[in-house]
């Protein structure tokens, strides 16, 4: 009888030690990294870290943000697609690195798509298009009639060849048939500097980065890239409003997790980043800078990176980065 009780208890102590790596692996976990694909103090990071503590909140654990810059923005989505899928990382990803650059940069080595777990949306940007505030172009109408006039003589800057701001311009010239001439800085500061300072015709930039220069006196903006007008320059038109019925140009940040993440952490994860996205705090902090809370499934951040990159790679045809 004792052996019997004895057996018994052996084995359902080895059933136990059997499944405990499947219960390990379906707890939560204690430390979530957040992977940013760029420095720190710049505006993806920026959001990050107001966004990390929030998250926090919701889902009991440790959120740590970890920049990982390299690769137009690309290493950081790299390395969550090689990361064990446990719900301890997560890309904290820019709409640039998933709908753009796939498009021109050829080495990359994964593909956001294809081989990682979308798991929740974030936010909405758009892009206002300024000009120096001495410049004597008042609308996008006057813009376009000096590009056609002098073909690429009108020069705009970018952070860089690939960031949205250099394809808003692209955008600009493949649907009004002009020819403008792009000039790429390392980051945006520098380009504005120029514009400001009229060694630049124009340039797209942020909203919530180029406010402080439109009220300042500094430069004028002329539209938004989105289909509405925004909340932060509501005098000023969007580019369909401006001429252009078919322009929209709306960057996004969203979370991506590693290929074949369980449902349960793609829910929990999804789960805490709408209740973040529905506090009044975290609204107003992104108002602040800007964004707009976008708090949709996976299934529709899926379908709207789909549509956009197809539209980036008639855009970005014969442009190509290392």
């Amino acid at each position: 009888m004792h052996h019997t009780v004895r057996r018994r208890t052996a084995l359902a102590a080895l059933a136990l030690t059997a499944l405990s790596p499947l219960a390990q692996a379906q707890a939560p976990a204690a430390n979530v990294r957040l992977l940013v694909g760029y420095a720190a103090g710049g505006p993806v990071d920026a959001v990050a870290r107001i966004f990390a503590p929030a998250l926090a909140k919701e889902l009991g654990a440790n959120v740590i943000v970890e920049n990982k810059p390299g690769a137009s923005g690309a290493l950081a989505g790299e390395m969550t697609s090689t990361a064990a899928a446990d719900g301890a990382t997560f890309w904290f990803a820019a709409s640039p690195t998933v709908t753009i650059v796939p498009n021109i940069q050829k080495k990359l080595k994964f593909d956001a798509m294809r081989d990682l777990t979308p798991v929740a949306p974030l936010l909405t940007y758009a892009n206002v298009l300024v000009v120096p505030q001495a410049s004597p172009l008042k609308t996008v109408p006057d813009l376009l009639a000096q590009a056609k006039a002098n073909p690429g003589k009108v020069f705009y800057g970018s952070a860089g060849v690939g960031a949205s701001n250099h394809l808003s311009g692209e955008l600009l010239a493949h649907q009004a048939g002009v020819q403008l001439t792009h000039v790429p800085y390392k980051g945006n500061a520098p380009a504005m500097n120029d514009v400001i300072g009229g060694q630049l015709q124009m340039m797209f930039d942020i909203v919530g980065g180029a406010q402080k220069f439109i009220t300042g006196g500094q430069v004028r903006a002329l539209a938004v890239t989105s289909a509405a007008r925004n909340p932060m320059l509501p005098d000023v038109p969007t580019m369909r409003e401006a001429g252009l019925p078919g322009y929209e140009v709306v960057g996004w940040m969203a979370l991506y997790g590693p290929p074949k993440l369980p449902a349960a952490a793609t829910d929990r994860m999804a789960d805490a980043t709408r209740k973040v996205l529905a506090t009044a705090d975290f609204q107003q902090r992104l108002a602040a800078l800007g964004y707009t809370p976008w708090p949709g499934p996976a299934a529709e951040l899926v379908t709207h990176a789909t549509k956009e990159r197809a539209m980036w790679a008639t855009v970005t045809k014969g442009i190509e980065i290392d």
